[in-house]
């Protein structure tokens, strides 16, 4: 399943800072940033739960917002990129 993941945490307090960097932690365990709080993730329905969960944990509900798109198995139809782009293919080869 190939997620899109958008946040805006709340940095007015040392707390949300933290917030912010443990959500972009979390985000990069799964997929991979494409812009500043925008992350493109491949994930199976398992891993979608623990991400899920894990992210629900850190935000707070009344100051941060996160948004969740699942743009589904024929995902390649509805991306268009424009400009520079400096992510990979999240689906081929990768060598380090």
């Amino acid at each position: 399943m190939y997620i899109l993941i958008t946040y805006d945490v709340s940095t007015s307090d040392p707390q949300g800072a933290k917030r912010l960097r443990k959500v972009a932690r979390i985000c990069q365990n799964y997929g991979q940033r494409v812009q500043n709080s925008v992350f493109e993730c491949l994930v199976d329905p398992a891993q979608f739960a623990v991400l899920k969960h894990q992210l629900l944990d850190t935000i707070n509900d009344e100051e941060d917002s996160l948004r969740i798109y699942q743009l589904g198995k024929n995902y390649r139809s509805h991306i268009e990129i424009y400009g520079r782009a400096t992510s990979f293919e999240i689906e081929g080869e990768l060598i380090i």
